[in-house]
């Protein structure tokens, strides 16, 4: 297993690994550290973790285009995103992650010669669970009760 994190650069993949982006839920304080839970559970596998959890984030920083560093994290992401083979979208029942939802609309529309490369854990309790579930079964993209579900679906 190979992680990089935002912000440092999308390079450096060790030939033959498969890319997951680990999308979803990060609110600080209420949503669990599952990107560590699936670093364990990937440990030893053949994969390269896109994780967008920054060790150095600063809750200070305002979310405006004009903050450098915070047009530095989303253009990660959305780059990140882009270039991952598959991902990994989870929604902790403990918050709204308005961002993720959206990033679940960003990846959506698959065609016919680029199935989705997402995989969507959104367990009961997530307030806009309804949302999610129908998005997905209109789009045909797989769903999991489970984060181990989605990687054995993924590796």
């Amino acid at each position: 297993m190979h992680e990089i994190k935002a912000p440092n650069y999308l390079i450096g993949i060790p030939v033959g690994y498969t890319t997951v982006f680990l999308a979803g839920s990060i609110e600080m304080g209420a949503a669990e550290n599952w990107q560590d839970r699936v670093k364990r559970l990937m440990e030893n596998r053949r994969v390269c973790l896109f994780n967008p959890r920054r060790d150095n984030w600063d809750s200070s920083w305002v979310q405006s285009i004009e903050n450098d560093k915070f047009v530095e994290q989303v253009s990660w992401e959305l780059e990140a995103m882009e270039r991952a083979d598959h991902i990994l979208m989870y929604f902790d029942p403990n918050t709204k992650s308005p961002i993720s939802l959206l990033e679940l609309g960003l990846h959506t529309n698959p065609t016919e010669n680029r199935p989705s490369k997402l995989r969507v854990v959104c367990p009961e309790g997530f307030w806009r669970k309804g949302n999610v579930d129908v998005v997905c079964a209109r789009y045909k993209i797989p769903q999991f009760k489970t984060i181990e579900e989605a990687i054995s679906d993924i590796y």
